[in-house]
């Protein structure tokens, strides 16, 4: 059989098993095992697979850092470290109009830096700030969209689980892809805060303004707030100066977390073994998936198809940005069916030497990729934080959350179109940083 036929041959079972409900990485394992031994490698060198890539996986210290940022951001849950954040961004923001918005937004942001997963940043902030936008009279719909915006931060606000994961498969270095996202992060803020500034002036009954808290108060939250606010520079700035590596970086600040939840007197037995407990299910999930992802890339490769897809493009005269463009609607379409991680290795051994052979940089693809996965998260029609906040919100229609998340995928938008244009806005720091 011809080798590219037998890799699209291939990629069509590995959907068609996804779709039937068999876990991703037991997918990813069946196709690339099978795939690879009929097409020539044989069944021993196939099989030996099951033994060397776990055993590489299990052996790798850049993932290491996984399980401690998932126990940090548990701890750091318990501690009560959200409701400082969001307390702390009310008070100084709450007395102007969309105050309150524009505190989800920053504290969603900061909380993110602390916190492992998108969906659980919105859960969070579900449960602390709609109550208290609802309460002060905020439109539902707006309310609810701010804080999908919100939770969509995270994989772009280091240090992120998913850039890691990026960085073990595209074998790129994680300090550098943390140093690209600065400024898209900070690009994506700015224009999630425009967002909110253009709705409130069109419609001023979305957000009425609070009253103005009195400094005495300010200086209570903002205390109560100091421990979570110096975890979140603690990590910045010991990555950033080179003080901490990634791994060490996620050590002290999984500690940390732990040794405020058992000085704020919050963590019991219970809360300790639950934290613990969804840490090593999430660990466990994604090191399978990374067991699972070089099997299938060893399949891929042998079949040509990346090759394949290159020279179909150059054969076809497709400019760069245009492929690109194709790229970013086939993520867009994928994140309708997958979470994001997900979408991310599945396509990751196929799309990547395509990027790379146009010229572009793996470091700017990863960004780009984060977006676009995170886009997926509150676009329609399945966008599984708009679903997550209806089913913490019941009262809340999914069609008011869908009109109030519309003004932030344009923003988000927006900064996909700008760092396509531009790549120069994540590449600019890591190459000035370089020695």
């Amino acid at each position: 059989m011809d080798p590219a036929l037998a890799g699209a041959l291939g990629i069509v079972t590995l959907f068609v098993l996804i779709l039937a409900q068999v876990p991703i990485a037991f997918a990813m394992i069946a196709v690339g095992v099978v795939g690879f031994a009929l097409q020539g490698g044989g069944w021993l060198p196939a099989l030996s697979f099951l033994a060397t890539e776990p055993a590489f996986v299990l052996g790798s210290t850049d993932l290491a850092a996984v399980p401690l940022f998932l126990l940090m951001g548990s701890f750091a849950s318990v501690a009560g470290f959200s409701e400082d954040v969001y307390a702390a961004a009310a008070a100084f923001l709450g007395h102007r109009r969309g105050g309150l918005a524009y505190a989800t937004i920053g504290g969603s942001a900061a909380f993110g830096a602390i916190c492992g997963s998108s969906t659980a940043t919105a859960a969070t902030f579900a449960k602390v700030a709609l109550p208290q936008m609802l309460r002060r009279g905020y439109a539902p719909g707006f309310s609810s969209g701010v804080i999908a915006a919100g939770g969509t931060l995270k994989s772009l606000i280091p240090p992120s689980l998913v850039m890691i994961i990026y960085c073990v498969v595209a074998k790129t270095f994680i300090l550098d892809m943390f140093i690209a996202a600065i400024l898209p992060a900070l690009l994506t803020i700015v224009l999630n805060l425009a967002a909110i500034a253009i709705v409130v002036r069109r419609d001023p009954t979305v957000a009425p303004v609070s009253p103005f808290v009195p400094w005495s108060e300010r200086r209570a939250v903002a205390l109560r707030a100091a421990p979570s606010v110096g975890l979140i520079l603690g990590i910045f700035i010991g990555l950033y100066s080179g003080v901490f590596t990634v791994n060490e970086a996620a050590s002290a600040a999984a500690i940390l977390a732990l040794l405020f939840a058992v000085i704020r007197r919050r963590l019991t037995w219970a809360r300790m073994l639950a934290g613990m407990y969804e840490a090593a299910t999430v660990t466990a999930m994604l090191y399978m998936v990374l067991m699972a992802a070089p099997i299938f890339t060893y399949f891929v490769n042998l079949a040509h198809v990346p090759d394949a897809l290159v020279g179909w493009i150059e054969a076809h005269h497709l400019p760069p940005l245009g492929v690109i463009a194709l790229l970013l609607v086939v993520y867009l379409l994928l994140g309708t069916f997958f979470e994001e991680m997900s979408s991310i290795l599945i396509t990751l051994p196929l799309v990547l030497p395509i990027v790379t052979a146009l010229g572009y940089d793996p470091l700017w693809w990863g960004i780009v990729c984060l977006i676009q996965v995170e886009l997926a998260l509150i676009h329609p029609p399945m966008g599984i934080i708009v679903f997550l906040l209806h089913a913490i919100a019941p009262d809340i229609p999914m069609r008011t959350i869908y009109r109030g998340v519309v003004p932030f995928l344009i923003a988000d938008f927006a900064v996909l179109i700008l760092l396509t244009l531009f790549p120069s806005i994540a590449l600019w720091l890591p190459h000035l940083l370089q020695p």
